[in-house]
């Protein structure tokens, strides 16, 4: 490796840029492979380091406040510079230096690409009150600070965001309102199928879900008051949710000569296009075993890639694909579980539905490529090794004695 970035004491030094989980998770698993040089860890937000999935449930509920993955201390013991406050503004990766928007250069030998995504708007609204988005822990106050109980809530998308977002809001005693222009919610992630699942939690629980529906149009003065649907339906709103679903933030890549893709395109182990930067989370599209890509926006899936990362960028670990994916929602009293890279054109097998609960397997070529499940976390784990080895459907759908 080139010692134009090595530190005084001749350790290299690898630079993460974005401070999520990501981020911090390659950080901590860089130390546990035994890299002994310098990492500098770049967040753009000023609080330390936290965890995304209770924004959307036990903060906006006033369940919880601190959701720090680690204390300061942990960041200190580790020899991990921790810079906040400061975002990525360019890459020179021929000079290998990053340039953070209050002028800092940072040289490296390594670079990590961590930084995550931003939520998308709808081109053309009015700058209203009452209309959030939620991505961090101050979109999160924000939207609880505008909970009024028995006020009406119009949440547009319905992804896992929106529909956990329906669900808080719900609890906290709101009319909600759920529109989403796929067939179903959650349609183009898991399938019509198991989007009718969801659609009928949500109603069961209260929630107007209006399906194949978009919004048109938002009005107030100041506030907004009320909103148009793209069916001409008016109705009255106290707030707005916009959960239409995010984008990797890599602006700061742009000519840089790094292949962008929706998102940082990556192989099996999330090297980049540029010798010595590499990228990991929501912003990676890695290579899958199949040879296709994925960017995989899912807790579980940030861990596993910064401990496959962090061993191939020491030359440890080999080219392996990280593991099976996984991912959950909470939903009022439903944990919705997800194993494996499942796609809403794989065939959908029923395996159990009992009205709440339900269980389904993901076939494509005729074999098992995903389980997903509400309720049934047993039935859902068990099903890891036979997804990971691509078990002929046959054999999971053929009864047992």
């Amino acid at each position: 490796m080139s010692n134009d970035h090595v530190t005084e004491d001749g350790t290299r030094k690898v630079v993460v840029v974005g401070a999520g989980l990501a981020g911090v998770r390659t950080a901590e698993e860089l130390r546990r492979a035994g890299f002994d040089g310098e990492i500098v860890l770049v967040g753009a937000e000023e609080h330390l380091p936290y965890d995304r999935p209770p924004l959307s449930k036990d903060v906006i509920r006033g369940e919880r406040e601190n959701t720090t993955l680690r204390p300061r201390e942990f960041f200190d013991e580790q020899r991990i510079d921790l810079r906040l406050g400061v975002a990525v503004e360019s890459l020179d990766a021929a000079a290998r230096t990053v340039v953070l928007v209050d002028g800092t250069s940072l040289g490296y030998d390594e670079l990590i690409v961590a930084t995550g995504l931003r939520p998308r708007r709808i081109p053309g609204l009015p700058e209203l009150a009452g209309v959030h988005v939620l991505r961090s822990v101050e979109d999160s106050v924000g939207l609880r600070a505008d909970i009024t109980p028995g006020g009406r809530a119009l949440i547009v998308g319905a992804g896992f965001i929106g529909c956990e977002v329906a669900a808080s809001l719900r609890a906290c005693g709101m009319d909600v309102v759920l529109v989403e222009p796929q067939p179903t919610p959650l349609a183009s992630v898991l399938g019509t199928e198991v989007g009718t699942f969801v659609e009928r939690l949500h109603t069961a629980e209260g929630v107007d879900v209006r399906s194949g529906v978009g919004l048109a149009e938002l009005r107030g003065e100041g506030r907004v008051t009320g909103a148009v649907l793209g069916d001409g339906t008016e109705i009255a709103v106290d707030l707005v949710v916009l959960g239409i679903g995010s984008v990797p933030v890599t602006e700061f890549l742009e000519g840089s000569g790094i292949e962008l893709d929706n998102g940082v395109v990556c192989d099996s182990v999330g090297r980049t296009s540029a010798d010595h930067v590499w990228a990991v989370g929501d912003v990676a599209s890695w290579q899958l075993p199949d040879g296709g890509r994925k960017r995989v926006e899912h807790w579980t899936s940030a861990g596993e890639q910064a401990a496959v990362l962090a061993k191939a960028l020491l030359g440890a670990g080999g080219d392996r694909a990280a593991q099976v994916p996984y991912f959950w929602s909470d939903q009022y009293d439903v944990k919705i579980q997800g194993l494996g890279a499942v796609s809403a054109q794989d065939t959908v097998h029923v395996v159990r539905d009992d009205g709440r609960k339900f269980l389904v397997y993901y076939e494509r070529d005729g074999r098992l490529v995903g389980v997903v499940g509400g309720g049934l976390p047993a039935q859902v784990m068990k099903t890891r090794a036979k997804i990971a080895a691509g078990a002929p459907i046959e054999e999971m759908l053929a009864p047992t004695s």
